[in-house]
């Protein structure tokens, strides 16, 4: 009789633990994947502080901060590009981040594949949440690069997008001649907020 009851018993815990299994995976996925995309921002802020000091007083003076990696492709008469990246809010009491991802589309000349970093920074704090609730951005691009590893040349800086904001582009390798108009989206990632 014993034994009876004790089946259900341990039938029930297997099957709880089943369905706790992969819920704790997932989650360590997810817990995974924000810490590639933190170790990614630390390390752009780093190289962004290393070539533009003066961006370090800009970004804690700032509403707050995006840091996004992408690679592009430019092939012919039609560019793309995807990655993902980081906003952080100055809060009071405490920074606020927003996971998100980007993608972009666009036509123009240009052969090449681009592995770049883009750093946005917010003084202006409605600028910010619309970036993070709309985050359209579309944008003329002329660019040159040419650089593998720490041979080559690339041009960084930054440039006034628009009022309240301004991007520091940093090319880390990739080959790429190009002008394009293009399209870019930015946009929550659901996965990891």
């Amino acid at each position: 009789m014993k034994i009876m009851m004790r089946i259900p018993l341990l039938a029930c815990l297997l099957l709880a633990f089943g369905a706790i299994t992969p819920l704790a995976r997932a989650d360590a996925k997810i817990d995974a994947n924000r810490s590639k995309v933190r170790a990614m921002r630390d390390a752009v802020l780093a190289d962004l502080y290393q070539l533009h000091p003066e961006a370090k007083t800009k970004i804690k003076n700032a509403a707050g901060y995006a840091v996004f990696s992408n690679v592009g492709i430019n092939l012919a008469i039609a560019s793309f590009a995807g990655g993902h990246g980081l906003v952080s809010k100055h809060g009071i009491f405490q920074d606020t981040e927003t996971f998100m991802k980007m993608a972009s589309a666009g036509l123009g000349l240009g052969l090449g594949v681009k592995d770049f970093r883009a750093v946005f920074v917010f003084t202006d704090a409605d600028k910010l949440a619309q970036f993070i609730d709309q985050g359209w951005d579309f944008s003329g691009q002329a660019d040159a690069a040419a650089k593998s590893d720490d041979k080559g040349a690339a041009l960084a800086g930054a440039h006034t997008v628009m009022p309240g904001v301004e991007v520091y582009q940093i090319t880390k390798n990739g080959l790429a001649l190009q002008a394009t108009l293009q399209g870019t989206k930015y946009w929550k990632d659901k996965n990891l907020n």
